[in-house]
């Protein structure tokens, strides 16, 4: 590999995004902190990390959108003269981008759409969680030391932010994190409501903006003991608040991620989407609720905006009392995290 810094891009997901920091912990272990290309959106997640020596954003929906946007960051980049290109997302937009950029030598996992404008292909482990896949990309059997873990960097204004929020809404320790959103809409429980209705704990009701009218009907099933924070805190802010609670019930969706990301236990309910395709909790005290005798889950890799077969069966069955038990099993330990 010849000399110069090394870039990542990764324009996925947001909870991708965070389970690509053990890649980037490993590769800047081999060539000091890395350049980022990321979404606006994302960048936030990262910029903190030791890891990552630049985030780059690329509003590929928005002001970088169409040809335009792609040719300016691709220059941009050029202009950097990198000696490697990590690319995890394997995306068309993803493999251009770092050959429309000069890199010389650009990896990518073989089973990539487009993997032709890949110098080396590695093969995408079948198995195991996708952080552990992706550290695949780095390949570097020199390094004897444990997998780097899943992991948010966040600051001390992060957490001043998360703490103030709490103060002034007088929410004692410990209190319990809900996040009832997803972009998928087959993703979303219909329980959380009811749920939140039964618990005990004080609640955090999670989300972006996006989710407020469903975040405030939760939080509406339990007046004064649970209060909704979407939209009110910025990621790395939210992230510092899930890491205050004893634990957070989910769906699998980027908070999932955030809470693994900052080490609090997760109750994680999937419905279209199972945890074998590598996307489910981490850690020992986490726990995982679904209807596993479904035959037609999963139904597609992230979850349509309805269901397929018009029951939605995999979210419908899976009751309160289910969730409920799944979140009293924690041990004491993680219950007061």
């Amino acid at each position: 590999m010849r000399p110069g810094p090394v870039l990542v891009i990764q324009t996925a997901f947001l909870g991708d995004v965070v389970l690509t920091t053990p890649l980037l912990a490993r590769l800047a272990a081999r060539f000091g902190p890395v350049d980022v290309v990321t979404t606006p959106a994302a960048a936030e997640l990262i910029e903190t990390h030791p890891a990552v020596h630049q985030v780059i954003r690329y509003d590929k929906r928005g002001a970088d959108r169409g040809i335009g946007g792609f040719r300016r960051l691709a220059e941009r980049l050029a202009g950097t003269r990198y000696s490697a290109a990590f690319l995890p997302h394997r995306s068309w937009r993803s493999a251009a981008l770092a050959f429309a950029a000069h890199v010389p030598d650009r990896t990518g996992f073989a089973d990539s759409p487009a993997a032709i404008l890949y110098t080396r292909r590695v093969a995408r482990p079948r198995g195991g969680h996708e952080s552990a896949r992706l550290l695949a990309l780095a390949d570097d059997r020199r390094i004897a030391a444990p997998p780097p873990k899943v992991s948010l960097v966040l600051t001390d204004a992060d957490r001043a932010a998360a703490s103030a929020w709490l103060a002034e809404r007088r929410i004692a320790t410990p209190f319990v994190a809900v996040a009832p959103g997803s972009i998928w809409g087959t993703k979303r429980w219909p329980g959380y409501a009811a749920l939140v209705s039964r618990l005990q704990q004080p609640v955090v009701v999670l989300g972006s903006t996006a989710d407020g009218e469903l975040a405030a009907q939760v939080a509406g099933a339990a007046p004064g003991r649970a209060h909704s924070a979407a939209g009110a805190l910025s990621l790395r802010e939210s992230a510092a608040l899930i890491e205050r609670a004893s634990l957070l019930v989910t769906n699998d969706s980027a908070p999932l991620h955030l809470a693994t990301g900052v080490g609090t236990p997760v109750v994680a309910v999937f419905g279209p989407t199972t945890p074998s395709q590598g996307f489910g909790p981490l850690g020992v005290s986490s726990r995982v609720v679904q209807e596993a005798g479904l035959w037609c889950r999963p139904c597609s890799p992230h979850g349509p905006a309805t269901c397929p077969l018009g029951h939605h069966a995999c979210m419908q069955s899976i009751g309160v009392d289910l969730v409920l038990k799944a979140v009293t099993a924690l041990p004491t330990s993680a219950a007061a995290h």
